[in-house]
């Protein structure tokens, strides 16, 4: 651990080092394999470290109920199949998804500059993270990226009041100079699942407007919210993208809806099953232009948004990132203790 300063009874400090040793000998305890934990590992920390509470390592938490409950395959071995230059393809053979998408990363790359566009389809996978983390992984290489994924059916359409669509994120990402890019990373749900459960841990109200109850009526209660409905974001325009993600993460992929990951859940609370599409474009082969001329419209685009006072997307979680640098990775002490006993609870000892 940390011998940061700041040491207190409610928060721990981690090197980034020293978190990504704990988080993959948590996975490892959990009885996943060694690639798995070393890829969910990364996922994790980099949420924590971004101070990302909702996919940090709390998501440890969803991947022990995943385990218990019998949802996942511990040992799955992702099978990568590239068709022609551009589309590449991942069974995930009902494993996590954060070593699926690891194997199929250096092939949609090597695609996108062959083609300009290159799609890596995942299918068949246990998903549990944020999308921008695999965003990044895509903009280091130069290139611009779309992500989009369902998830359980826990959204009711706009008018409705039946979980229907998933909380459906979807994430872009723009190379940019400097050391980060732009990126977005958004549920189409008015809040992020993860953010209605530290809600009910925490015993404190959503916001109004993100969901109702079972009855259809509107509520400030995550309890009653997960029994019940969330809603979308921006009425029926959210409903209508949540729908999109749906049919081009869904039925375009040959994979999983919501509707279906929640059934084949069939009450366990585990995390979704269904497929992911992620889309990489190089600007070098689309622009028609160098690619100095194309980041200079961009940077000019950024500029003018942020010279009126307005904030881009994942500022903050980059500023949260260089404390983490400089002071080291803040974690919850009950969290850590939580995901302690967890693997204890297993015979294994992880410190």
């Amino acid at each position: 651990m940390s011998s940061a300063s700041q040491q207190s009874s409610s928060q721990r400090y981690f090197s980034e080092a020293e978190l990504l040793a704990f988080a993959q000998q948590t996975c490892l305890g959990l009885g996943l394999t060694l690639p798995h934990a070393q890829a969910i590992a990364r996922v994790v920390v980099a949420g924590q470290r971004d101070d990302c509470q909702s996919h940090g390592l709390y998501r440890l938490l969803t991947v022990a109920h995943t385990i218990q409950v019998g949802k996942v395959v511990l040992d799955a071995v992702p099978e990568l199949t590239v068709q022609g230059a551009s589309t590449i393809r991942v069974d995930a053979k009902f494993g996590f998804s954060p070593l699926a998408f690891e194997r199929g990363l250096p092939e949609l790359v090597k695609g996108a500059r062959q083609a300009g566009v290159a799609a890596l389809v995942i299918n068949r996978c246990v998903h549990f993270s944020a999308l921008w983390p695999e965003i990044e992984a895509i903009t280091e290489q130069g290139l611009a990226a779309l992500a989009l994924t369902p998830s359980h059916a826990w959204v009711a359409p706009a008018g409705g009041k039946r979980p229907t669509l998933g909380t459906n994120p979807i994430a872009f990402g723009w190379p940019r100079p400097g050391p980060f890019p732009y990126v977005f990373d958004f549920a189409t749900s008015a809040i992020a699942r993860g953010d209605l459960e530290l809600h009910s841990r925490a015993q404190t109200s959503l916001p109004p407007n993100c969901g109702v109850d079972a009855n259809g009526l509107p509520t400030t209660d995550p309890v009653k919210v997960a029994q019940g409905a969330m809603l979308t974001f921006g009425g029926y325009k959210g409903s209508a993208l949540a729908t999109m993600v749906e049919i081009m993460a869904g039925a375009l992929i040959g994979d999983w809806n919501s509707l279906q990951s929640l059934d084949y859940d069939n009450g366990a609370n585990a995390a979704p099953t269904h497929g992911e599409l992620i889309l990489a474009f190089d600007p070098a082969r689309l622009g028609g232009k160098t690619l100095a001329e194309q980041q200079e419209m961009a940077e000019g685009l950024f500029a003018t948004i942020v010279d009126q006072g307005a904030r881009l997307p994942s500022e903050r979680r980059y500023a949260a990132r260089l404390r983490s640098q400089q002071d080291g990775i803040a974690v919850p002490t009950t969290l850590y203790e939580e995901i302690v006993a967890l693997v204890d609870q297993r015979g294994a000892n992880i410190l």
